[in-house]
């Protein structure tokens, strides 16, 4: 059940403008409380509908379209970690939303986590899903091996970019972008954004591995939350799921749901 945290808004479709660029973002409306979602890196608004339908109309669901990505946010000059963290403020100004739920996943969830450390005031929770691991992954060998994988991904990339399945970013764009969450992503740096979470912070967890990833490294990645929930009573992991990483948000889908409800409800006791 969820408390009425702003008076009711109409549905929307529409482009957010936003520095060089537009996003395309949807609104459902209503009083509901306020969820915002953050994509992974290469996704689209379109993988959370799982977790939307779930939720049902008594919440008020905000999606959108990072840069370049989907078939209608348009390109922009900026693809840097900071442009994402900004396009979160200027979607929800476009809402009029104060105060929301912040949900990501994978790259949405590192989004999420810097958003909500800035931001405490204007959060009533955050979910990160199977994103969000203060863990050393990133190195120049790591570096030169991502930038290797998007050169050879690039022409099938580019065939499907009509489609909106891929970005419209080119192959170094990609690349620099997956390096940059790299380096962001280390103990030494996001470590101390997560220690520093004063809302309450659920965790969604995967299993086994993600594309891109070899043996078992995503799942030594995971084990970083053990020190993360030590050191910070504020973040607590809510649910280790059996899919993969690319699968959760479909196939895990009520864990998420529950995690959301669960913050959500925190806040409202909290006032």
């Amino acid at each position: 059940m969820t408390a009425n945290h702003t008076s009711a808004a109409a549905p929307w479709t529409g482009m957010v403008p936003v520095d060089d660029t537009a996003l395309a973002a949807t609104d459902t409306g209503g009083s509901g409380t306020p969820v915002i979602y953050l994509n992974g890196q290469f996704a689209t608004q379109g993988y959370w509908r799982h977790v939307i339908a779930d939720l049902g109309a008594d919440w008020r669901h905000i999606t959108y379209d990072e840069r370049g990505r989907g078939r209608k946010s348009k390109t922009s000059s900026d693809y840097s970690f900071e442009a994402a963290v900004r396009d979160v403020d200027a979607v929800l100004a476009a809402r009029g939303v104060e105060r929301a739920v912040v949900v990501g996943w994978s790259y949405g969830a590192v989004v999420a986590a810097h958003w909500v450390h800035r931001n405490p005031e204007r959060t009533m929770g955050a979910v990160l899903v199977d994103g969000a691991f203060p863990y050393d992954w990133m190195d120049e060998a790591m570096a030169q091996r991502i930038t290797t994988m998007f050169r050879r991904m690039s022409p099938v990339m580019r065939l499907l970019r009509p489609t909106g399945l891929t970005p419209r970013l080119n192959a170094a764009e990609q690349a620099q972008s997956n390096i940059e969450l790299g380096w962001l992503s280390r103990e030494d740096a996001l470590g101390p954004v997560l220690d520093a979470i004063t809302v309450p912070t659920r965790f969604v967890v995967a299993s086994g591995t993600s594309f891109g990833s070899k043996g078992d490294e995503q799942e030594r990645i995971r084990t970083s939350l053990t020190g993360v929930t030590a050191r910070n009573a504020n973040i607590k992991v809510a649910a280790k799921v059996p899919s993969n990483h690319g699968a959760l948000l479909k196939k895990d889908y009520p864990a998420i749901t529950a995690a959301i409800r669960e913050v959500a409800d925190l806040d409202r006791q909290a006032r």
